[in-house]
């Protein structure tokens, strides 16, 4: 997948060139539960469950937008039917991954976050179109010509396709809390500007790019990689994704050695991402990460202030600190917090849980 805008960690491959380049981080899980999706969806691909945090959680693979994507869940996995229950669930926390898309990697930051609300509002994350490896039976796109005319893949069709997920498998009165991470929150500021209707009692916006991404120091270095040179990346992925199993994950360990305290859960999920397709729908995505975020939308964000609560981080390479003073200059009045605690932009890689419980408390203050 792409080392690159997600702020994710690295996908293997570009794990080792891409956990240079630019520190980040991801994870993936398995579990447990069937579910289908709906309109553009196909069957749903649900794996049993796995040991350690969340083991209540029900992994699907569906297609939307004519793209495979993956859905993590805790609690009910259908609120279609839960909302005709006779105590449906109040609000739906929606977890808007950055980019590698990969919703494994958030599994110890949503269990967290699920048992602190005691269990009482589901807590689902959606992939990026294309930014999981299929099961053995799908393909990576539905229908071809459905996929190119959308460009479900790069940014626009991102955020596009978050919202026809949305309107497939959520009643539209669900109360919603969304909680972006990296170009999540990019992606979410959108979401709300497209679809005002949308019933977003709160947004978490955590180590947020919504804005200058290739003037960043990150960006600077990633800029060239992403947009003119990710091709020469296919080759050596490809050749990585023919390794038997194991060798991949040593080689994931091998990465990520350096990282004190590593979440054990992102090695599968980061394995995952040794796969050429997944790869370069994350570059591509990213390259247009680097064109398109630009200017912070001060609109969107204005409209929408008091639903907001931003998180920055104190040495984060993709939103550095001078974009928190920035943004806090120009709306003063807003919740915008930088990190006292030094944790990483990828913080799924070490800090989910911490991460969890301060989002928990925020939540609780308002």
């Amino acid at each position: 997948m792409v080392p690159a805008l997600g702020r994710l960690p690295v996908n293997v491959i570009p794990s080792l060139l891409t956990n240079f380049l630019r520190s980040q981080t991801l994870k993936r899980i398995p579990s447990v539960g069937p579910e289908l999706c709906g309109a553009d969806s196909v069957d749903v691909m649900c794996s049993p469950g796995s040991g350690g945090p969340g083991e209540d959680a029900s992994v699907e693979f569906v297609y939307c937008s004519g793209a495979i994507t993956e859905l993590l869940k805790y609690g009910p996995t259908d609120l279609h039917a839960a909302s005709r229950s006779p105590n449906p669930p109040k609000m739906l926390i929606l977890v808007i991954p950055g980019n590698p898309g990969v919703v494994g990697f958030y599994k110890t930051y949503m269990w967290t976050l699920y048992q602190t609300f005691i269990q009482r509002y589901p807590v689902w994350a959606v992939s990026h179109a294309g930014h999981c490896m299929p099961p053995d039976t799908y393909d990576m796109i539905e229908d071809a010509s459905v996929t190119e005319k959308e460009d479900v893949f790069g940014l626009n069709g991102q955020i596009e396709h978050k919202l026809a997920f949305l309107r497939k498998h959520v009643p539209r009165d669900m109360n919603l809390l969304l909680i972006g991470h990296s170009i999540g929150c990019y992606i979410i500021l959108e979401m709300l500007k497209r679809d005002p209707e949308l019933k977003v009692v709160k947004a978490v916006m955590l180590f947020p790019t919504i804005e200058r991404m290739a003037c960043s120091p990150q960006g600077k270095v990633m800029t060239p990689v992403l947009c003119r040179l990710r091709y020469v990346f296919y080759l050596p992925i490809f050749l990585l994704s023919l390794l038997p199993e194991r060798l991949k994950v040593s080689i994931v360990n091998l990465a990520l050695r350096n990282i004190y305290a590593v979440d054990t859960s992102i090695i599968p999920a980061t394995v995952s991402l040794i796969n050429v397709d997944c790869a370069a729908n994350g570059m591509y995505m990213g390259s247009q990460e680097m064109r398109l975020v630009v200017e912070r939308d001060n609109a969107t964000v204005r409209q929408h202030l008091s639903k907001l609560i931003f998180y920055y981080g104190a040495t984060d390479h993709w939103c550095p600190v001078q974009y928190y003073h920035d943004i806090k200059k120009d709306f003063p009045e807003g919740d915008i917090r930088l990190c006292e605690r030094g944790i990483r932009h990828a913080f799924v890689l070490d800090a989910g849980e911490e991460m969890a419980n301060m989002t928990a408390e925020w939540i609780f203050d308002n």
